[in-house]
This record gives C-alpha cells, structure tokens and sequence, in this order.
C-alpha cells in the first residue's frame, strides 16, 4: 500500500514538471512572435533614442571643426609673402571701445587691400592719471620694435582712412604723414603732424620718440615736429589724392559724449610751447598689467593695458581733475 503511494507522488511529481516545461515553451514562443502594437512602438522609440543623438551628432558641426573654421578666417595681416618690413600700427587708448570695435576691422582690411605687413599694438592706459598719448605711442614702439616691427603708424582710434590711395608703405625717406594738413577734418595748420603718421625704427629712436610731460589732450604731436625739424628730418605727404578734407577720412569722434582734457595747470601752459630735453622713449615708466587679443570680424588686435608712472615733480598737472 505504502509502494503505491510512492509511485503516484512520483508519477504526479513527473507530470507537474512535464507541464511546467511545456507551458514555459509556449510562453517563449508567444512573445517572440508577438506582434501587438504596443511591443512595436517601445521598440521603434528605444531605437529613436540609441539614434537619434547620432544622426543630430552628424548633421551639426562638432566644437572642434566649429573653431578650426573660425581660425581659417581669422588673418593677423603678417603674410611674409608681401615684403620685408612690417608694419606697427600703435593706438593710443582710453574708453573708446566703440570706436575701437570699427577702427581693427577697417584698418586691418585697408593694410591688407595694401598688401601691408601689419599688428596693431592698442596701448590702453588703465591709471588714474590723465591720458598721455605721447607716452602710450612711446610704449607700443617699444612692443612693436622688439616684435619685430620696423616701422610704425601712430593712429587715432578715430580717424578712418575711405581713400585707398593714401599709403602705409615702408617710409625709407622719411616719416610719412598720412592724415596732412590738408586732407584731415580738422586740422589744417602747416606743421601739424598728428593723426597718423608713419615713421621707421631710426628715425623714431633719432628723436628719441614723444616727450613723456603732455598730460591731457594736444600739443605733443607740434613737440614732436619740433624733434623732427632739429635733427633735420624731412616730413612727406600724400601727393596726388584727388579727395579733401571732406572724404579722405572718416572722423568718429563724438564731441559730446568724448569730450576732451584741454585743461592746462600751473606751468603747463608754458612748458607745452617747449622743446622737451628731458623726456623720450628712452625714459618712458610704465608697467603691464595685462595683455590679450581682440578678434573683430577676422581682424586681430592685441591690447596691452598699461599703468603710466609720473613724476610729480617733473610734471605735477598728471592727477589734476577738472
């Protein structure tokens, strides 16, 4: 009786593991050949999302090419293919950003319609003490000389040149005032050499550069001429440019919102007649605070903010405000 017992539990026990085998095929073969919609769309939004990344991946242009374009658009105006010499231009600055922003892109585009070798040097004074041009020229010929650079420009930052018969070229014989008397907006005295003019490497360290004493606005480019008539130099001008005053530049200036340091103090108001013996490139003080480039519309100027020292006892009016 016990025997029988055993083998019906064995038997039952055989046929619950036969059915549970058969049953879990069924199932597999079930849902492997199941075609309900609900399976098909989850299916065909994983494979959207294993996807899709790659293929939006492949239709943007990845960072690196992004900036690989960039830099083939980018010109520093040094192409060694157009001659020996290069070009400083040097600007003098403080607070014209705006200006800034249109003078790098159509002055580097006017040097390159020139097939000028070209940097621009933007000395931007960061100090408290009033603007001083003449000192901020005297610096950027320094960067520009030990750079390189065997000539220089010293270019307002607001004066544009529209006629592209005036030159940059190399001045072998002698500085080259491209913004003459004559064609300038404003200016139009005989022995006013300000704006822009070009000079090469000698002759700049010949005079000893600008005098370093003209804080505020003016009078250090007429110092300058003195320096240049001493030593014997001959001043050249733009010959055969059939615009004026009127459309040879384009002056940016706003009177009213840039207005200008005119005031003189104490014995500023001789000395600014004088010839300075004191004061040069040669003595120019000044620290580096920091440097970095600015990239406008492919063109590249590099700006180089500066603290001016001043001797209070050489020139006391360099902290005087109005």
């Amino acid at each position: 009786m016990v025997m029988r017992r055993r083998i019906s539990y064995l038997k039952l026990l055989i046929i619950c593991l036969t059915m549970t085998t058969i049953m879990g095929m069924w199932l597999h073969y079930s849902a492997s050949n199941c075609h309900c919609p609900h399976s098909v769309n989850n299916n065909k939004n994983n494979n959207n999302n294993a996807v899709a990344p790659r293929d939006t991946h492949v239709q943007k242009p990845p960072q690196v090419p992004r900036e690989e374009k960039d830099e083939e658009v980018i010109d520093d105006g040094d192409n060694k293919k157009w001659g020996p010499h290069k070009l400083a231009v040097v600007v003098p600055f403080r607070d014209r950003f705006e200006e800034l922003l249109v003078f790098v892109p159509h002055i580097h585009k006017f040097l390159n319609e020139q097939k000028v070798r070209h940097k621009i040097y933007v000395v931007n004074q960061i100090d408290l003490h009033r603007f001083n041009r003449a000192a901020l020229i005297n610096i950027g010929f320094i960067m520009g000389r030990d750079e390189g650079c065997d000539y220089m420009a010293m270019h307002d930052v607001d004066l544009l040149p529209m006629n592209p018969d005036l030159k940059y070229g190399y001045p072998e014989d002698g500085p080259f005032h491209v913004s003459s008397p004559e064609l300038h907006p404003l200016y139009h005295y005989k022995k006013f050499v300000g704006g822009i003019l070009l000079m090469k490497r000698e002759h700049f360290e010949q005079v000893n550069g600008l005098s370093n004493m003209f804080w505020g606005w003016g009078r250090e480019d007429d110092e300058l001429y003195k320096r240049m008539e001493e030593v014997g130099l001959q001043i050249f001008r733009p010959e055969g440019i059939e615009t004026d005053h009127t459309n040879t530049f384009r002056h940016i200036h706003d009177r009213q919102r840039r207005k200008r340091d005119t005031l003189r103090v104490g014995s500023q108001k001789e000395l600014q007649f004088r010839r300075d013996r004191i004061t040069g490139v040669d003595t120019v003080q000044y620290s580096i605070v920091s440097t970095h480039k600015m990239k406008v519309e492919g063109a590249v100027a590099t700006i180089y903010n500066v603290k001016l020292d001043c001797n209070t006892e050489l020139t006391p009016w360099c902290n005087h405000q109005k």
